[in-house]
């Protein structure tokens, strides 16, 4: 088995195609979290939202993101969207609560980045945070990869 998976690897790679390759999903250390599976960066007073490896893993391939309106109101644990996905519609719950300055108007045309690149392209609202307190209730990049390993058996 692991010498097909070598000899598919340099095929693809001769051929110039991308093969996933799924281990484990993978956990940022610099992000929090929360246990609906959604990620926060805070820069500052602003924060970039989206769903975790973790969640697009289990909900498989993504086809529509629901996106909210700019400026519409967020609170911590409340939502603000849905990812629907070939397995099932999920909402999408806010790690913190304030304003959406920003949607990310690439996954209307293209929500499959959810899948791709969760913690990145993938990325859902940034909102201006009302309260940073908040973040006090979520957990780091550890106590997150706990939960999942808890949560998977």
């Amino acid at each position: 088995m692991a010498s097909r998976l070598v000899w598919a690897s340099r095929v693809a790679s001769y051929l110039r195609i991308s093969i996933p390759h799924r281990g484990f999903a993978s956990v940022v250390k610099d992000l929090k979290y929360a246990t609906s599976h959604e990620w926060v960066k805070v820069e500052g007073d602003k924060a970039t939202i989206g769903i975790t490896d973790h969640a697009q893993d289990h909900l498989g391939d993504v086809v529509y993101v629901e996106l909210p309106e700019v400026g519409t109101s967020v609170k911590q644990d409340g939502s603000f969207g849905a990812v629907e996905s070939v397995k099932a519609t999920s909402d999408i719950n806010s790690p913190v609560s304030g304003k959406i300055v920003e949607v990310n108007d690439e996954l209307s045309s293209s929500p499959a980045l959810v899948n791709s690149s969760p913690y990145e392209n993938g990325w859902i609202i940034k909102v201006e945070v009302s309260d940073s307190n908040e973040l006090k209730n979520l957990m780091d990049s550890e106590q997150y990869t706990k939960f999942c390993e808890e949560e998977d058996h």
